[in-house]
């Protein structure tokens, strides 16, 4: 009798593919950031332009540094109690050898290191919209510094690391519903409840000064997010990433017409604003739900996140909280749908095998989802109104009423946005008669 054949799963191996892919998206998750700073500074007035800008772009460089230090290992070493990671050859980076592969997958340590930074990057970035005007920036470094390691690394090991207790629950969070946009919405709502609100909120304009700035930034993030949701299966062998691809396109488009019909229906009109808005509703409502749903489930999850967000973005006037750029309205809330409606539209044939109620899944998946949501709602609220109460109460967390009203690039970045004085041109512009209309115009910008 012929003995046995044992036959034994081969190991992974380098995939140059999968790498290459890897590092493509890591780039365009990257790009995300600065995108977001074009998104933001367009919508804000020329007297804060360049803060605001500056307030995503320092994430790129506290966070890129507190990753390699110890935030990998944090989020994604091994996990201790099902709520932290630690791994000492994370520390650093140092222990990790140039072609050792993440557990299960065809790509090096290094590679999935670099596209969880990008993702740890942006989170806080985001939070900043919610602050415009009124935010000592070296309270926004601290902010950030302390963010990151008490609430964003704990949360990214919760819903992605091995071990984490929502991970292992059962969660499906593809590329950041949770520990993304909830996360970064949820904080900024507990900022916001300490330091209070702009002033002259509810009584000044306070209109975007450059709408062609708020659009490239939201084209910027709309081609970004390819990376951001299509990476996120860490690999292009099975067609998942290519679903979610096709997903991210077709979500953030059903839910710009939406918003656009609904501010035509209650407004009158179609504004570059909303749609805009509308688009980064759609991104941030598929980016959980892309990897479970079918198209059609995309164009729904789009639609209602359109409309939902769009409805949502009005609330801090009924209710009172000065959300300068509506991160609550479409960000947490789109989060919030997003991360929801996997618990309805899951088909059970894409990223798993859960099943929404619409497929015959029943309430299951819809209630591991409400706990994921919920949980890191609350726990990102409540840690990041304590931060933020901390540094108000010890440095300061907002700059001078008079600051705020003359304009804070100037006091806090010794810069402005917009240099007018030789605007004039021609002949003309070297009377003695020219420099008073140009410095009018100049306030008039300003205001």
């Amino acid at each position: 009798m012929a003995p046995a054949i044992t036959t034994l799963a081969a190991a992974p191996e380098l995939s140059a593919a999968n790498t290459g892919f890897m590092l493509i998206c890591s780039a365009l998750v990257m790009l995300m950031t600065p995108a977001l700073a074009f998104f933001y500074g367009g919508m804000v007035r020329v007297k804060s332009t360049l803060n605001m800008l500056m307030m995503s772009f320092i994430s790129l460089g506290i966070v890129t540094i507190l990753w390699v230090l110890y935030g990998f290992s944090l989020a994604f070493g091994t996990d201790s109690g099902s709520i932290i990671g630690w791994s000492s050859d994370y520390v650093g980076l140092s222990g990790i050898g140039v072609t050792e592969l993440w557990d299960g997958y065809t790509i090096p340590v290094y590679v999935f290191a670099v596209f969880q930074l990008m993702f740890a990057i942006l989170t806080p970035a985001l939070i900043s919209g919610a602050l415009a005007d009124r935010v000592k920036f070296t309270a926004w470094a601290l902010f950030i510094t302390l963010w990151v390691t008490v609430v964003y690394f704990p949360v990214a090991h919760w819903v992605w690391g091995a071990g984490g207790w929502l991970f292992e629950m059962g969660v499906i969070d593809f590329a950041g519903g949770t520990a993304v946009h909830i996360n970064a919405g949820a904080a900024a709502l507990g900022v916001i409840l300490v330091i209070g609100k702009r002033v002259g909120f509810k009584k000044d304009p306070m209109r975007p000064h450059s709408l062609p700035l708020v659009m490239l930034g939201a084209g910027l993030l709309w081609f970004g997010w390819f990376g951001f949701n299509a990476g996120s299966w860490l690999g292009n062998d099975d067609g998942v990433g290519a679903v979610m691809f096709v997903n991210t396109q077709v979500a953030t488009a059903a839910a710009m017409l939406a918003w656009l019909a609904y501010e035509k229906i209650r407004h009158g009109s179609f504004t570059t604003l909303g749609a805009a808005s509308g688009a980064v509703a759609g991104l941030v409502a598929i980016t959980p739900a892309g990897g479970s749903v079918s198209p059609l489930g995309a164009i729904a999850v789009g639609a209602i996140a359109g409309i939902v967000c769009a409805m949502a973005v009005g609330l801090k006037y009924r209710f009172g909280y000065d959300d300068s750029l509506d991160v609550i309205g479409v960000h947490l809330v789109g989060g919030v749908i997003g991360s929801l409606l996997v618990g309805f539209f899951a088909t059970g044939g894409v990223q798993s095998d859960a099943k929404g109620l619409f497929y015959g899944g029943g309430l299951d998946q819809l209630g591991k989802q409400a706990i994921g949501v919920f949980a890191v709602l609350a726990y990102s609220l409540v840690a990041s109104a304590i931060l933020a109460l901390i540094i108000d109460k010890t440095m300061g967390m907002r700059v001078s009423e008079d600051v705020e009203v003359s304009g804070i690039d100037q006091v806090e970045h010794a810069e402005t946005a917009y240099d007018f004085s030789g605007a004039g041109g021609g002949a003309s512009s070297r009377s003695t008669a020219a420099p008073a209309p140009a410095v009018t115009e100049t306030k008039k910008v300003d205001a």
